[in-house]
């Protein structure tokens, strides 16, 4: 590496300046013909304020190279770990009753995630899907960008000393391949499929003979029992529950705009902390490439971000992305199913996995045409493998590398119709809905996910009583496997069989304000609801959560008002408005005042005297602002009395579909457990030592670098744009650390000049290692809702007052 200043920064101007002057078809020429695999990749990172890389390289691998090396020089230890986990090497390095960080998969051990990684490191997955042809697998470009960043991440530990303590001198930090790269992007793929099934997959084994008579005449869940159904229903419908992750996004049409042109403000919650974590970067390939925003940790490509032209975020959809196979077993053998009356045998894995200070652990895993067996969905959906039944898992996002080709679609777009476009052609979105904006003045949300091809016709046709109790509630399918006609099918449009074509996709174009915020596709625009589509989506006209409820009531309010600009998208992140709070604390406090004598019964029979609450109730800004005084009181009293009253009674006034937005309301302080939950968080404050009027920052807060530092917004349940949840830790003084929430934020408009009007926060900051300068920085500009102004264009990066330029290359 060499550090040259100013004389390199000249160079790097003009190798931009150059090849801009190349049309953008002859730069695509240039880019094909290179070979950087035989030596030579290098980039020019050019850093500015709160350590963004702005990287300019000449094609794709070099322009990874600078990637994964910018990115090992930030977060090499959460890089290293996560290929740890892809290489199924935990249980080696860690110990095999650890547990992984959950970024890459839902195993609770890590023992379980090993064996699933190894399984799929073996059956050579990976290599399969990146020797696909494109577009059912990735692009040249693609895996060039691929091979590059894993040769710059390699680079950058062979040229540098850890000084990150959580992996200083580990002998685990290893280099990587571009198929442990790619392997990354496989895990991605399938979080919400196989990914949430690995303690099931790894758990599968055919039931012992002495015991095939009794386990022949258990229950499957849900196939006798109403009981076990109902149960099974309500955690599947949890466990496809995105609240504990989610976003927001809102994509504001021309017509709501005061020039005319697009607005974009995303709002990802992603984690805080582990390998899920966003890192700010732009990337340019002169005359080819020009892109800023946030990519996913161990990518190669911006996931959420904007160019001159386009603006995009995504939010977690609704759309289940996986389904079950009810496979009926040959009773002479467990291991062997049928269908349409013929045997069909398993296949059997046998993997292996090293563990510290142990023998290695050997098990089978068991795979059919459908998917790999698996046992269970999380503890609560158990699908137990008796000696007539098991169940397959169908998980069409392990046949999917596809998303970075749609990043790079993205990044190539010009208009909201070229990101349409992209995803057309590459359909390569596991899990998440698309929304953008675009300096002509359109907007878009679209849900378009790889999902299995689960039609209701399919489902009434050949779902098992499971399934039956499944599907409506979750949008679990479970199939009847024993028969061909029960299939999937394809659609002629879609890049590989078994899911959804690009047709199918519910779609809204041109709406004043296009907005998700993680419930179904029904309420993009309440003026404009889009139905029509399959269950496997979401849900059409049903209850829709306090977050969505108040996002839509924003920026419905915000589109007629009209006239928007960029500072009403960063007005609108830090509103921390509290609609349930709107909703309830002013009830809510007259109930309290007419409690007799000022006092009720806490939950532990005591007497409570809750006076002093009903002021705080009373005087609440109904924020969750830092300054806020009562806001940590709501925030518990609502937690609790959510815990204990069913929503069913907690409102006077039902949900209704004709007034989705405005329903269920009016609080019911006569239900059981209203005084009870007021009696209980007075208690739980005052014996944490605070205050019932306290400002929320006493309360909510992070600590950086042994300093308190302040965190505004609230969970889910409150309904708060500004979105963050914290476990809550009396002894160390309230909420002490974020696990989800805001995290790469942009807002995103169009003056009609070059350069776009774009402000930014990366959250948690763009390092992981506390010796960085950059390790909090951007985490107290959230605490006081300040923004990072975008340097996209050269004049810009050129006049950051703290400009450092770097030259990074594979010479030695």
């Amino acid at each position: 590496m060499r550090t040259r200043g100013r004389r390199l920064l000249v160079a790097a101007v003009a190798l931009l300046t150059a090849a801009t002057a190349l049309p953008a078809a002859a730069a695509e020429r240039h880019a094909g013909r290179e070979h950087p695999s035989h030596g030579g990749l290098s980039a020019v990172i050019r850093y500015t304020e709160y350590g963004i890389p702005h990287i300019v390289a000449k094609d794709y691998a070099n322009l990874g190279f600078g990637t994964g090396w910018a990115q090992a020089a930030d977060q090499v230890c959460t890089l290293a770990d996560g290929f740890v986990t892809l290489r199924g090497e935990r249980s080696r390095w860690f110990g095999s009753a650890g547990a992984p960080d959950g970024s890459l998969s839902s195993a609770s051990t890590n023992l379980s995630s090993d064996l699933y990684y190894r399984g799929v490191r073996e059956a050579g997955t990976v290599e399969h899907l990146l020797a696909e042809p494109a577009p059912r697998g990735p692009s040249r470009d693609a895996k060039d960008l691929m091979r590059g960043w894993a040769a710059g991440y390699n680079a950058w530990l062979a040229r540098n000393r850890v000084t990150d303590p959580a992996c200083r001198g580990a002998a685990w930090v290893r280099p990587v391949t571009r198929a442990d790269v790619a392997a990354r992007g496989f895990a991605l793929a399938v979080l919400g499929g196989q990914g949430r099934g690995v303690d099931g997959i790894t758990a599968a084994q055919p039931p012992a003979a002495a015991t095939t008579t009794a386990a022949g005449s258990a229950t499957a869940a849900g196939t006798g029992d109403p009981g076990v159904k109902h149960t099974a229903a309500a955690a599947a419908r949890e466990l496809f529950d995105n609240a504990d992750m989610g976003s927001n996004a809102v994509a504001f049409s021309g017509a709501s705009t005061a020039n005319g042109r697009g607005l974009l403000l995303g709002n990802p919650h992603y984690p805080w902390q582990g390998g899920r974590r966003f890192w700010q970067v732009q990337q340019t390939i002169p005359g080819e490439l020009n892109v800023q925003g946030g990519a996913l940790l161990g990518t190669a490509t911006v996931s959420i971000g904007h160019t001159a032209r386009i603006a995009w975020s995504h939010t977690v959809a609704t759309g289940v992305t996986l389904n079950l196979h009810q496979l009926t077993l040959d009773p002479a053998d467990p291991t062997t199913y049928l269908v349409d009356g013929r045997p069909e045998r398993m296949t059997r894995r046998g993997v292996t996995v090293d563990v510290r200070d142990g023998t290695p652990v050997t098990r089978t895993q068991w795979w059919t045409r459908y998917g790999p067996v698996v046992t269970s969905l999380g503890a609560q959906v158990p699908l137990p493998w008796t000696a007539t039944t098991a169940y397959a898992l169908n998980d069409p996002n392990a046949a999917n590398l596809r998303a970075p080709d749609t990043a790079l679609g993205f990044s190539r777009a010009r208009d909201t119709a070229g990101v349409l476009a992209a995803l057309t052609r590459t359909q390569g979105l596991p899990w998440v809905n698309t929304i953008a904006a675009d300096s002509g003045g359109h907007s878009l949300f679209t849900q378009s996910q790889v999902l299995p091809r689960i039609t209701d016709e399919l489902v009434q046709r050949c779902s098992t009583p499971l399934g039956r109790a499944l599907y409506p509630s979750s949008g679990v399918a479970v199939l009847d496997g024993s028969r061909g006609d029960c299939a999937l099918g394809s659609d002629p449009d879609a890049v590989q069989p078994g899911i959804f074509g690009p047709a199918r996709m519910p779609v809204l174009k041109d709406a004043p304000y296009a907005e998700n915020s993680n419930d179904s596709a029904w309420l993009a625009n309440a003026d404009r609801p889009l139905t029509g589509y399959e269950r496997v989506f979401g849900t059409i006209g049903t209850q829709r959560s306090m977050r969505t409820r108040g996002a839509v009531e924003d920026v419905a309010g915000m589109a007629a008002r009209g006239r928007l600009t960029v500072r009403d998208l960063q007005a609108q992140q830090f509103a921390n408005r509290v609609p349930a709070g709107d909703l309830v604390a002013a009830d809510a406090a007259r109930a309290c005042a007419a409690l007799p004598g000022g006092t009720t019964t806490g939950s532990d029979g005591r007497a409570v005297d809750v006076g002093e609450a009903c002021g705080v109730l009373r005087a609440w800004d109904r924020s969750m602002d830092t300054g806020s005084r009562g806001a940590l009181f709501f925030d518990r009293f609502w937690r609790k009395l959510t815990a204990t009253v069913p929503g069913a009674r907690l409102w006077k006034v039902p949900f209704s579909a004709a007034d989705p937005v405005r329903t269920p309301n009016t609080l019911d302080t006569s239900a059981p457990g209203f005084a009870t939950a007021l009696a209980d968080t007075v208690t739980e404050l005052r014996a944490a030592g605070i205050a019932l009027d306290a400002r929320l920052e006493s309360g909510q807060f992070v600590v950086r670098g042994g300093r308190r530092v302040p965190v505004p917004g609230g969970t889910e349940s409150l309904g708060v744009w500004n979105k963050v949840e914290m476990p809550w830790n009396a002894s160390a003084g309230g909420y002490t650390e974020v696990t989800t929430g805001s995290s790469y934020i942009q807002a995103v408009g169009w003056d009609g000049g070059r350069c776009p009007v774009a402000r930014t926060l990366l959250t948690y900051s763009q390092s992981s290692n506390p010796n960085s300068p950059h390790y909090s920085d951007q985490t107290r500009l959230f605490s006081d809702e300040r923004w990072v102004t975008s340097r996209f264009c050269e004049k810009d990066i050129l006049a950051s007052p703290g400009l450092r330029v770097v030259e990074v290359s594979d010479h030695r």
